[in-house]
């Protein structure tokens, strides 16, 4: 939820919000609207089915809660509540995304009394149950596998919901999740007895041919970012070779101001070994992938944002949708093969104004990938080759090996 800079700003106050929203959204430091906000909510808060083309950041996620707690205040249930019966469902893609807008539900719907619950895969089954059977749920934040599980396990009744969101629709497609997501809006309501919102990063035939289904004449909001990458990022591209990589990662640790450190790389097993040597190396650092247990990646990501360790080594499973202040650099040890995941990693430095630094390792294997993500920023990357005192040898290893590979079990996923 970012303020809207352009000279055509919109408030919050200009919409017909109820004060407890208003008060939490205070309590929050926003008083203007972005883009997306001040488009969707003109016509989700009359209760249109909205479409929504919206990038992660862009504030789309406060934009579909403000309207499920505005409606359900709007509209109190004078009867009874039953347990396990939420009057709103969100899906999101994964896990991480789903905690991220539950904690958001939570901020908005502070005074609201809204009760959101989470529901994802790589956590307690039963401990989700429990939270579900304690007190009527406004709110379920799901991803799909887990959230079907429960409806097939008939511990999850979805015949009331009243507002539906899918999130990041096209990220659901690239990860096959439609097929679920399918299974699971079959138990709501009819899409002329619910309101729909669906947001996507790009509107394919696809995402189109989902919202037409699963929506009610639903009205189109583009909001395109007005650049693709931030003018707060200092990117950065080098031309090493394979073997040279690691000395020069290891030397830009190193460096004065690289503080707080993102290094993305496209694969697990690349994630793992990296993580690895530079503990070894004396680097204090934290590991996100799939294959690591939920409770273990929120026990990383809160240790990382709190400075317990300055490195963060992470596949882009940690590439979108959260917010982490402070990260003074992004490193792309591997260069990623799509160029929306560029652009979904550099924007983790560079915010709220800060100024972030990116850095790309281009050696002969991937330098190949670089013009598609020109294209896609609509510029060219200035390609440097590194000051020799960043490629000094890295010292040798003084630390155990601590990030052996994972056992596989349920408790992992197996892709990313």
């Amino acid at each position: 939820m970012e303020s809207d800079s352009s000279s055509q700003q919109v408030s919050f106050d200009s919409f017909d919000i109820k004060e407890s929203i208003h008060k939490a959204i205070a309590d929050l430091g926003f008083e203007y609207c972005t883009p997306i906000q001040a488009q969707s909510l003109h016509y989700t808060l009359q209760g249109n089915d909205v479409i929504g083309k919206a990038q992660t950041g862009t504030g789309k996620t406060a934009a579909f809660l403000i309207t499920i707690i505005n409606d359900q205040l709007n509209n109190p249930l004078d009867e009874g509540r039953f347990i396990s019966e939420p009057r709103a469902l969100i899906i999101a893609p994964t896990r991480e995304l789903a905690i991220q807008i539950a904690a958001d539900a939570d901020k908005l719907g502070k005074y609201s009394g809204t009760h959101t619950v989470t529901l994802v895969g790589g956590e307690d089954y039963n401990k989700q149950f429990r939270a579900l059977e304690k007190n009527p749920v406004d709110i379920v934040v799901a991803t799909p596998g887990r959230l079907l599980d429960f409806v097939q396990n008939d511990n999850l009744y979805l015949g009331l919901v009243e507002v539906l969101v899918i999130d990041e629709a096209d990220r659901m497609l690239d990860m096959g999740f439609i097929p679920q997501v399918r299974r699971v809006i079959a138990q709501t309501p009819r899409k002329e007895c619910r309101q729909t919102l669906l947001f996507s990063a790009t509107f394919t035939s696809e995402v189109l041919e989902l919202g037409s289904r699963w929506a009610m004449d639903p009205i189109l909001v583009e909001v395109e970012p007005e650049k693709v990458a931030t003018d707060t990022v200092d990117q950065k591209v080098y031309l090493v070779t394979t073997g040279e990589k690691y000395n020069l990662l290891y030397n830009l640790i190193a460096e004065p101001g690289a503080d707080r450190i993102i290094i993305f790389s496209n694969r697990r097993d690349q994630v793992r070994k990296l993580a690895d040597n530079l503990y070894r190396n004396g680097i204090d650092c934290g590991m996100l992938s799939g294959e690591v247990a939920q409770n273990k990646r929120i026990r990383t990501l809160e240790s990382f944002k709190e400075g317990k360790f300055k490195v963060l080594v992470a596949t882009d499973v940690a590439g979108r949708g959260l917010h982490i202040d402070n990260v003074t650099h992004v490193i792309n040890y591997v260069l990623p093969e799509e160029p929306e995941d560029y652009v979904h990693r550099i924007g983790r430095t560079g915010r709220a104004g800060a100024i972030g630094t990116s850095i790309s390792f281009a050696c002969e294997e991937d330098s190949f990938l670089l013009p598609d993500i020109e294209e896609k920023l609509g510029y060219k990357l200035a390609c440097i080759h590194p000051e020799q005192r960043l490629l000094e040898k890295a010292p040798s290893f003084t630390r155990a090996s601590i990030f052996k590979e994972a056992p596989r079990s349920g408790g992992y996923q197996k892709k990313r």
